[in-house]
C-alpha cells in the first residue's frame, strides 16, 4: 500500500501513472463519475495533495467512510491542452469504517489567493482533491447558472486596492490581471442548488473538494447552503428617439430561432436542440427592446439563427426568426420593425453548426428608411473572416431630417478557444486574438473609407474583446472613438465571466462626433446579473447585457 502524497507526487505528472496502485483514505465528497478521498489528521504543508479522486462510476460510496481503493493510477487528460488530473481508477472498494476520521478543510483566504497566476496554478495542483472551504461574508459575483456553478470573492478581497467593485456587488476584470481567479463551487445535487443574484452575500460556509473541470477549479459541494438574496434592479434607458437624431440599440440573441429541433437533424442532442419560444426568449428581448430600450430606433442584433435553428438542412433564410421578434415587439409597443440581413453561405460564417449564425437589424420605419442598395457584409475575401461572422454594413436615414448614418454591426471571433491560466502548455493564450485583430483591420479600414467621404458611422456588435485589447486599439485607430470610456470605469461591463465582469459590446464613432458631443452611450445592466434556476430551462434571453447609443446630428 502506498500513501495518496506519494500516488499524487510533487509535479503535474504521478510517478505512478500507468501503474496498480493500493491506498487509504477518508471519502470526503462524491460526484456523478465517483468520489474523492484524503488522507486523515495530516496538516497541509503545500508541497503536494493528501487527497485524489477515484475514478468509479459503478461502485457507490458515503462521505466520511474510511475506505481501501485499488486501480490503476492514472493521469487523465480531457483534451490535449488540459491540465493532468491524477485518478485512481477504481477495481475493488473494501469499506473498513463507515465513519472515518473527521478531515479538517483548509479555508481560502486572499492571502493564499494574491500570487501571480502562476505561483497559483502550482498552489491549487498542490491541494487537488483536498476538502477545502470558502468562509461566509463572502460575496457571490457571478449569478447562478443552470449548472449549479458559483463564483465568490472573500470579503477582504473586495478590499484590496486593484479591485475594482460595481454597485451591484460584482467585480470589474482588472486591467493588470484580467485571467485572475476567484474560488468557487458546483452544487452536486440541484436541490441544493439555488437561484443567486450578482452581489449576493454567502451566510453559511461552504465546504467540499477542490475539484479541476472544464479548465478551472472548482470545489464540489453536496450540502445546502444559506445567503442573503441581493435583488437587482432591471434599468431602463434615458435615451429616447427623437427628431434630429437616431438611437441605436445593440442585443445579442444567443443563438435565437423560432423552431423546435428534431434530435435526428442537429451534431448534438442534448445542446443543439431548445424551444426558444416556448422558453420565453422572444417575449423577454421584446421587453427589452420596448420597455428597457424606449422603441429605439434601430436594433443591432447578433446570433440569429435561420428558421429551423441548429438543424442540418439546406436552410438559410432568417425570416422567420425576425418575423416572430417582430410581431412580439409589436404587440408590446405598437411598433412593426422592419428587418435587413444578408443570409450567409451555408456552414460558412461558425457558430452552432446548422444554425447558419448571422448579423442583422430591426428598424422602425416610422422614423428610418434603409438606403436602398447599401447593405452589404464586410471580410468575404479576407482570410480572418474564414468561418466567422461577417460584419454587416447598412446605411440608414432619418426620415424627419434626412440625417444619413452608416452602422457596422459586427462579432468578432469567439474567445472560446482561449486556454485556461491553469494549461501546462500556453497558460491563458488567446487562439483567436490574432484573427479578431485582422479583423479589426478590415472594419478600420471601412470607417477610413466611409469618414473620407465625409459620413457619419457607428460600429457596434460583440467584439468579444476589452476595452484596452489589442482588437479594440486596432479598430479605434487615430480617427475614431470608442464611447464605453465615455463612462465611469464601474460602469464599464455588459458580460460576466467566471465572476468577473467585462465590456465586449462597445461603440465606436468618429473623434469628430465625439468631439462635437453629438453621441450618448448607456450599458442596460440586470439581464447579466441576475441568476438562473439550476437545472431548469431558462427566459434568459442574452448572455449580455444591453448597450444603446443615440446620435445627434
Amino acid at each position: 500500500m502506498v500513501s495518496i502524497r506519494e500516488i499524487q507526487g510533487d509535479s503535474l505528472n504521478s510517478p505512478y501513472a500507468g501503474q496498480p496502485v493500493v491506498t487509504r483514505g477518508v471519502v470526503t465528497g462524491i460526484v456523478r463519475k465517483g468520489f474523492f478521498i484524503q488522507t486523515p489528521n495530516k496538516e497541509w504543508d503545500g508541497k503536494g495533495s493528501d487527497a485524489i479522486f477515484v475514478y468509479s462510476p459503478d461502485y457507490t460510496t458515503t462521505v466520511g467512510a474510511d475506505v481501501e481503493v485499488s486501480g490503476t493510477c492514472v493521469d487523465f487528460l480531457k483534451d490535449d491542452d488540459a491540465k493532468p488530473v491524477t485518478q485512481i481508477h477504481l477495481e475493488s472498494l473494501k469499506v473498513n469504517r463507515l465513519s472515518g476520521e473527521k478531515i479538517t478543510p483548509i479555508e481560502f483566504t486572499s492571502e493564499l489567493l494574491k500570487v501571480t497566476n502562476l505561483t497559483l496554478s502550482l498552489t491549487l495542483n498542490s491541494m487537488e482533491g483536498m476538502l477545502m472551504t470558502i468562509k461566509s461574508g463572502s460575496t457571490f459575483i457571478a449569478p447562478s447558472n443552470a449548472y449549479g456553478d458559483y463564483v465568490l470573492a472573500l470579503p477582504e478581497q473586495l478590499q484590496e486596492a486593484d479591485v475594482i467593485t460595481t454597485d451591484d456587488g460584482g467585480v470589474i476584470v482588472e486591467g493588470s490581471n484580467p485571467l485572475r481567479w476567484f474560488p468557487g463551487f458546483r452544487v452536486t445535487r440541484y436541490d441544493f442548488a439555488r437561484r443567486v443574484n450578482l452581489g449576493s452575500t454567502l451566510r453559511t460556509s461552504v465546504t467540499g473538494p477542490l475539484n479541476y473541470r472544464v479548465g478551472a477549479y472548482q470545489m464540489a459541494v453536496s450540502q445546502d447552503f444559506e445567503f442573503d438574496q441581493n435583488y437587482v434592479d432591471i434599468t431602463k434607458s434615458n435615451l429616447v428617439p427623437e427628431s434630429d437624431s437616431i438611437t441605436v440599440m445593440t442585443l445579442n440573441c444567443f443563438n435565437l430561432d423560432p423552431h423546435v429541433e428534431s434530435e435526428k437533424s442537429v451534431t448534438n442532442p442534448r445542446q443543439d436542440v431548445d424551444d426558444d419560444w416556448g422558453e420565453g426568449r422572444f417575449h423577454t428581448l421584446a421587453q427589452a427592446v420596448a420597455l428597457q430600450a424606449n422603441v429605439p430606433d434601430i436594433v443591432a442584433l447578433q446570433e440569429i439563427q435561420d428558421n429551423d435553428g441548429a438543424e442540418l438542412t439546406e436552410i438559410t433564410a432568417a425570416n422567420e426568426t425576425y418575423e416572430l421578434l417582430i410581431k412580439t415587439i409589436e404587440q408590446l409597443s405598437g411598433v412593426e420593425y422592419h428587418w435587413v440581413d444578408v443570409n450567409p453561405e451555408l456552414g460558412m460564417d461558425g457558430g452552432q453548426p446548422g444554425g447558419n449564425i448571422r448579423n442583422g437589424f430591426l428598424y422602425n420605419p416610422n422614423r428610418i428608411e434603409l438606403l436602398a442598395h447599401s447593405t452589404r457584409v464586410l471580410g468575404k475575401d479576407n482570410a480572418s473572416y474564414e468561418d466567422s461572422r461577417k460584419p454587416l454594413v447598412c446605411e440608414f436615414i432619418e426620415k424627419g431630417t434626412d440625417n444619413h448614418l452608416t452602422i457596422i454591426n459586427v462579432h468578432l471571433a469567439s474567445k472560446r478557444h482561449q486556454s485556461s491560466i491553469f494549461s501546462p502548455s500556453n497558460p491563458g493564450v488567446d487562439g483567436k486574438l490574432s484573427v479578431r485583430t485582422e479583423q479589426a483591420r478590415v472594419i478600420l479600414e471601412e470607417t477610413i473609407r466611409i469618414g473620407q467621404r465625409g459620413q457619419d458611422y457607428y460600429v457596434t456588435g460583440d467584439f468579444n474583446d476589452g476595452e484596452n485589447s489589442e482588437p479594440l486599439r486596432i479598430l479605434v485607430g487615430e480617427s475614431s472613438h470608442n464611447l464605453v470610456f465615455d463612462l465611469d470605469p464601474q460602469e464599464r461591463y455588459d458580460y460576466n465571466h467566471r465572476g468577473k465582469l467585462q465590456v465586449l459590446m462597445h461603440g465606436v464613432v468618429s473623434k469628430e462626433m465625439h468631439v462635437k458631443d453629438r453621441a450618448e452611450y448607456e450599458i442596460i445592466h440586470g439581464n447579466e446579473l441576475i441568476g438562473i434556476e439550476p437545472g431548469t430551462e431558462t427566459d434568459k434571453p442574452s448572455d449580455h447585457a444591453y448597450v444603446i447609443a443615440k446620435i445627434s446630428f
